[in-house]
């Protein structure tokens, strides 16, 4: 009810859903060690330019997009979650090493692809998971809270970059190295800390990947899928943050102070925006996160001293904290339940697509026309994804409003 307390809410979430987001901790900071130094060091040590990390970036992140149709496809296939999420964290633990003995971009690529395939392998089974395991009316906040504890992994594993960086003066391998412990410890408390739910048994198993399960997902669904992709547009790569705090005269070791930034404020705010999705019509909380993301990019276009660019940062953070748990409830409440990792997979495979597609315009923009015009481009999709949210009739179901 309404005038419960808060904190009923979050004793009613699932102990899985907990469980999942600590997994979700220990390999984002295993993960964003690298991610947070990694621009850096392909500028600085290994020579290449923004055009390059964009399409490196653009290349990763649609790969794991890409890969997440069929894990979540295969997810509804086999009745089981837990195995294929197992699998990818386990790929995204052994990727880690490769950073460390990189001596040419190539290395760099196929440690990004291996990393972001086992991301891909992961991601719509564990969000299947949380589905599949949580009450409709908790799954905002379920959502919500795997979001906040994943971010809370992805403020300490920049901050750790730092420490490392200071105390061994610039090392970047040894943070590598010393990046594949989470990401181990996040492999070991999936596979022993969670039990697959039972599922009911169907009579007949089918691939899902037919016209007729497409079809099924409804126009409600494939609403969300259209919305996300046009988002992702707005949303480059956030590796063109850290080479904007380069350039405002931080020194190299405290550049990562800057993804710090973005993620207290996204781990803050993921859980209260995400509960928040549970009582308020989506696609005005949608304009919301859109708006502050204009905002972001406006003061990142303008900034050049750090502390300008924190304040971007910091709003850049704000509206993944109000967005990207919604984005997901938004899937789970318009995909029939024995189509959810297929509806998961779409979903991601589509915005991986257009990611690649804006992270490599970033980069050509940023090395021919300047930083500001990359920023600018991104609040110019923002708001023609603000116009499309205001102006295209919506499907009824996939915003219900409960207030």
């Amino acid at each position: 009810m309404r005038n419960e307390p808060q904190v009923n809410v979050v004793r009613q979430i699932p102990r899985s859903v907990w469980v999942l987001g600590c997994v979700s901790l220990f390999m984002d900071i295993s993960s964003e060690i690298i991610h947070s130094l990694l621009p850096m060091f392909l500028l600085a040590s290994l020579g290449a330019g923004a055009g390059t990390i964009g399409l490196i970036e653009g290349i990763a992140e649609a790969t794991a997009q890409m890969v997440k149709v069929f894990s979540g496809t295969l997810s509804d296939y086999l009745g089981n979650r837990k195995w294929l999420a197992v699998a990818g964290y386990s790929l995204g633990a052994m990727s880690k090493p490769l950073f460390a003995i990189a001596s040419s971009v190539g290395v760099v690529v196929t440690a990004r692809v291996i990393d972001r395939v086992g991301k891909g392998i992961r991601g719509a089974p564990r969000d299947a998971l949380i589905a599949d395991v949580t009450p409709q009316h908790l799954r905002g906040a379920a959502f919500g809270l795997r979001q906040s504890l994943d971010t809370v992994g992805a403020f300490l594993g920049p901050l750790l970059a730092v420490v490392i960086m200071l105390i061994w003066a610039d090392n970047f391998r040894l943070a590598f190295w010393l990046a594949v412990i989470p990401g181990v410890l996040a492999v070991a408390l999936l596979t022993f800390g969670i039990t697959e739910p039972e599922h009911e048994p169907r009579a007949k198993r089918s691939n899902p990947v037919r016209w007729q399960s497409l079809r099924e997902l409804g126009l409600d669904y494939w609403w969300v899928v259209g919305i996300g992709a046009v988002f992702a547009l707005a949303r480059f790569s956030e590796a063109f943050l850290v080479l904007r705090a380069m350039g405002s005269g931080v020194p190299i070791a405290l550049v990562p102070l800057v993804m710090v930034a973005m993620n207290i404020v996204y781990a803050l705010s993921a859980y209260p925006f995400g509960k928040l999705a549970d009582t308020m019509r989506h696609t005005r909380l949608l304009i919301g996160g859109l708006i502050v993301l204009i905002g972001a990019d406006l003061v990142l276009a303008r900034g050049t001293h750090w502390s300008i660019v924190v304040v971007g940062v910091a709003l850049w953070g704000l509206h993944m904290g109000m967005t990207q748990g919604l984005l997901a409830t938004m899937v789970a409440h318009t995909a029939p339940a024995h189509l959810r990792g297929t509806a998961f997979g779409f979903f991601n495979l589509l915005s991986g697509i257009v990611t690649l597609v804006s992270s490599v315009i970033a980069g050509q923009l940023w090395e021919r026309l300047g930083a500001a015009t990359t920023f600018y481009a991104g609040a110019a999709f923002g708001l023609m994804t603000v116009v499309l949210l205001l102006f295209h009739p919506t499907p009824a179901q996939s915003l219900h409003d409960l207030s």
